[in-house]
């Protein structure tokens, strides 16, 4: 039952926060964001909050700092948002999995059309 508890938990601080930094934060440092997912731990005391990150690895590192510095203020938020008596103690991470997702897929599409080429750099599959 606790997994399914936290599991709900997640989906809402998900979308919860994904408001919050959206519309509430107002510092500079703070890029274009999107929360990936929520883990919520068994007894609902903490969150890791995964977040995707535009930009260049600068970018990301400006950002991150400005969330993690963000990060009382988000709690608040959710507390007055959520109906709960303890509001988890939130950590913001990076989730580069979207990255490794479309270099793997980039990779997979050089490998085909290589692969199409033939040895001799013919398209030509009979070559």
């Amino acid at each position: 039952m606790a997994g399914t508890r936290a599991r709900r938990l997640a989906e809402v601080i998900r979308a919860e926060a994904s408001d919050i930094i959206r519309q509430g934060l107002k510092d500079p440092r703070i890029g274009f964001v999107s929360v990936t997912d929520v883990v919520v731990s068994g007894d609902l005391r903490h969150a890791k909050i995964f977040v995707s990150v535009l930009g260049d690895q600068e970018a990301k590192q400006r950002t991150m700092e400005g969330l993690n510095r963000a990060t009382g203020h988000v709690r608040s938020h959710l507390s007055a948002r959520l109906a709960m008596r303890f509001v988890p103690v939130i950590l913001f991470r990076l989730d580069e999995s979207i990255e490794r997702g479309a270099r793997v897929s980039s990779l997979l599409r050089e490998v085909d059309q290589e692969g199409t080429r033939g040895p001799s750099g013919d398209h030509s599959p009979d070559a």
